[in-house]
């Protein structure tokens, strides 16, 4: 790995939001219009923000004609976004996140022990306690904060930056980079987990077209990129992702690795897992199996364009020294 020095921000602008009237633009008419965005529905956008439609349909009309654009079509029965609209949409989500970031992170920068939390999932733990060995190694006060983890989710650690609970994450491929600058630790093959019964448990090698078809999990949170990732696609080639192969049939819903190895053992789903995962889990009813053309999984470092905290610089330095110290993952489990 290239050495780099990383100053997580330090000498960088935090990305702005300009509209054509922006100094008139207001937190509530974003929150109103990504609502009814998100809804397509004025009904239920009024619902969600508990107030009558009424007001919400003035506000939304007078948006438009502060921006001098139409943001939706709307109809009797139906509502669209309009180019307008999906733009806003967009970068209004980007704005409310880091208005409520930058709330968070002032009351947390106004307590008397300032901390770094870190965020990340259950199964990068054994990585991330060798980063916070490094990190606290280190000599230079102003960068040593005391260390807060936080455990969740796949999805929870990018929400956690964007809305300011976390100042550092670590993250598994897929993810919404956006806002976010990241640099890449570690990237392992992933294997396909199988009951032990399955029809294909006993190939030492299988191709992913021989997959093709069988139930795999799913998160509720999971977005269209996510679920191609999850089903053994590369999330960045989604347009030729299902090209003359079907779609995985739907499966069960799961929140943890206990649940996913469940399901597997049942037959009810096949999982696609790094190989380092796969190691720390091993199950009797479960069997993992190279598959050739199946996309890798990559971990990452990440932390807010924004920040200009010699802690998280120290973390990520931290966390580049220790991957760059680290053996390769094995490519596959006898």
């Amino acid at each position: 790995m290239q050495q780099r020095t990383y100053q997580a921000g330090k000498d960088r602008l935090a990305p702005a939001l300009y509209f054509t009237g922006m100094n008139e633009l207001e937190v509530r008419q974003l929150r109103y219009f990504v609502a009814v965005a998100e809804e397509l529905n004025f009904s239920r956008a009024a619902e969600r923000l508990a107030m009558a439609q009424p007001p919400l349909s003035k506000a939304i009309r007078q948006l438009e004609a502060r921006l001098g654009v139409q943001l939706l079509e709307r109809t009797t029965r139906h509502v669209a976004l309009t180019e307008a609209g999906r733009v806003l949409l967009e970068q209004g989500r980007a704005a409310l996140d880091a208005v409520a970031a930058a709330g968070r992170r002032a009351q947390r920068a106004g307590q008397p022990t300032p901390r770094l939390v870190v965020a990340a999932k259950a199964g990068d733990a054994p990585l991330l306690r060798e980063i916070l060995e490094r990190y606290r190694a280190g000599t230079n006060p102003p960068e040593l904060l005391e260390t807060e983890v936080v455990v969740s989710g796949w999805a929870a650690p990018t929400l956690m930056l964007r809305d300011g609970r976390a100042d550092v994450a670590l993250l598994r491929s897929p993810f919404d980079g956006r806002g976010l600058d990241t640099e890449p630790l570690l990237t392992e093959p992933r294997l396909v987990a199988l009951a032990a019964g399955h029809r294909l448990a006993g190939r030492r090698r299988l191709l992913l077209a021989d997959l093709a078809g069988e139930p795999v999990p799913h998160s509720q949170d999971a977005d269209e990129r996510a679920a191609a990732y999850w089903a053994g696609r590369d999330p960045d080639s989604l347009a030729a992702a299902w090209s003359g192969e079907p779609r995985p049939a739907p499966g069960p819903r799961v929140g943890d690795i206990a649940q996913l190895l469940a399901v597997v053992s049942l037959g009810q789903a096949v999982a696609f897992l790094p190989a380092s995962l796969c190691e720390r889990h091993p199950h009797a009813d479960v069997v993992y199996r190279p598959v050739a053309g199946l996309s890798p999984s990559t971990l990452a470092v990440a932390w807010p364009q924004a920040s200009r905290s010699l802690a998280v610089a120290a973390f990520v330095r931290a966390a580049c020294e220790v991957a760059t110290d680290r053996p390769r993952a094995a490519t596959a489990l006898p």
